[in-house]
């Protein structure tokens, strides 16, 4: 699967790719070596901590270099990609906030140490516990809809609030290859649909009668988008934020969000599209955005965080079924849930390892590799050329740092797998850190109602009067 841009010529730092390739390759081997990963363990999550690094200072080197000196500009990962406090306490300390769309997820983002300022809330279902919430904690909001924006009328009313506030609009200019992820569409359920009969005047009336309303959100991007289309609705969120301060006749409107959605290549090692070309194109589409004149919000979620994340499972099984050869592996639709629902969307590759951890050679053989969950469409891949899997071997699923083992699927009550964070260690070698504990079956239990367990056998055994 290729990389959703449309721009070309530009280099990508092959060393770069090369020391991705050689890191996870060295931590596979040392998960095996150091007990991570074997028949009592047979799946796990990697997370690179150095990839995660360069990644967040790409991010914020590309927007320094468009961006006029002393521009307020803050990077809010999308927290939804990777809702892991320990990844959120590392982008932290790489100078990255938080997205938030959920309760859950700020209290994520709270428990990693994530400051009000650092913070900004965006959901198309907010509750009125969760906007109090937020504007007491003075947490930037962006409302979704009229009615969002007339309880914080209320909020507002009731007591004065330190946070930024702004309305989400949908500038409805199209999907892209994945509809699903397409968020700028006609229909789209998010944010104030822009083309609608008297949408547009309504924002403006919005403005005018709320001084406090000084920012304009949008998010026009995600997988299977192009650039030029993310351009365009970055074009039209600032074109609005010019029509709405010109009616106003003063800078009302002094933050842009600009949502995130930059696609993933999941077809090679490649970076691509990158930050880099991403900032260059809206410079040149939207020179006015990067003036001085408006802050700047972004919030990248699955670039940030794919291309540094691999799940390995160990092969179980090695079988054959109508000729084909058949992996049985532990990674399957409760990690991949998008890659084996929607296979042609969400493609993964696939890297062989044998039962060392080391890099498999040997030809290319067709073959499905299957997950442990009981349906037959439970495939990680189908009909992939790979080095051929035997049993004890590893399968690692590449690319899958964002909405992958953190997004676990409890069919078939499997267990959430460990997540470990790997860099060089001091005195060479790889080291581990513990980003999440695998789940225990004693907790599976427990979310299963295991405390409630004669709570239904009680009800209508009494026999009414």
């Amino acid at each position: 699967m290729g990389a959703d841009n449309d721009l070309t010529g530009d280099v990508v730092d092959i060393g770069q790719q090369g020391d991705r390739a050689v890191r996870r390759d060295e931590a596979v081997r040392a998960a095996v070596e150091q007990g991570l990963l074997g028949p009592d363990s047979p799946i796990v999550g990697l997370l690179d901590v150095c990839g995660i690094r360069e990644s967040a200072a790409e991010l914020r080197a590309a927007f320094d270099a468009v961006t006029a000196p002393g521009t307020p500009v803050l990077h809010a990962f999308a927290v939804k990609a990777t809702p892991l406090v320990p990844v959120l306490r590392l982008l932290r300390e790489a100078g990255i906030g938080a997205e938030v769309a959920s309760p859950g997820e700020l209290a994520l983002a709270r428990a990693a140490g994530l400051t009000p300022r650092q913070t900004v809330l965006d959901s198309p279902a907010k509750t009125p516990a969760e906007l109090r919430e937020a504007l007491a904690l003075g947490i930037a909001v962006n409302a979704d809809n009229p009615q969002e924006l007339d309880r914080i009328d209320a909020l507002m009313r009731s007591g004065p609030s330190r946070s930024p506030l702004g309305i989400r609009v949908n500038p409805q200019i199209g999907g892209g290859s994945i509809g699903a992820t397409s968020t700028a569409t006609a229909t789209s359920k998010f944010g104030v649909a822009l083309r609608d009969p008297g949408a547009r005047e309504w924002v403006l009336r919005a403005y005018a009668d709320r001084p406090w309303l000084n920012r304009l959100h949008a998010h026009t991007g995600s997988q299977g988008i192009p650039l030029s289309l993310m351009a365009q609705g970055v074009a039209e969120t600032y074109a609005l934020a010019e029509e709405i301060n010109r009616h106003l006749g003063r800078p009302q409107i002094d933050t842009i969000d600009i949502g995130g959605g930059l696609p993933v290549n999941f077809g090679s090692d490649a970076t691509a599209p990158t930050y880099a070309q991403y900032a260059r194109l809206l410079s040149e589409a939207v020179p006015g955005l990067f003036d001085g004149r408006y802050g700047l919000v972004t919030e990248f979620g699955r670039s940030l965080l794919a291309k540094h994340g691999t799940i390995v499972a160990r092969v179980e099984y090695a079988k054959s079924a109508g000729g084909r050869p058949v992996a049985v592996t532990h990674a399957g639709v409760q990690v991949a849930t998008r890659t084996v629902y929607v296979p042609g969307s969400w493609p993964l590759r696939i890297a062989a390892y044998d039962g060392k951890g080391r890099p498999k050679a040997g030809a290319d053989v067709v073959q499905d590799v299957a997950g442990p969950a009981c349906f037959s469409g439970d495939l990680l891949a189908e009909a992939r050329a790979l080095p051929l899997l035997e049993q004890g071997d590893y399968a690692a699923a590449l690319d899958t740092g964002a909405y992958y083992f953190a997004h676990h699927y409890a069919y078939n009550s499997l267990a959430r797998p460990g997540i470990y964070g790997f860099a060089p260690g001091e005195g060479g070698g790889v080291a581990f850190a513990t980003v999440r504990t695998p789940q225990t079956l004693d907790e599976i239990v427990a979310e299963s109602g295991g405390a409630h367990a004669a709570s239904l056998t009680t009800l209508g055994t009494t026999a009414r009067p």
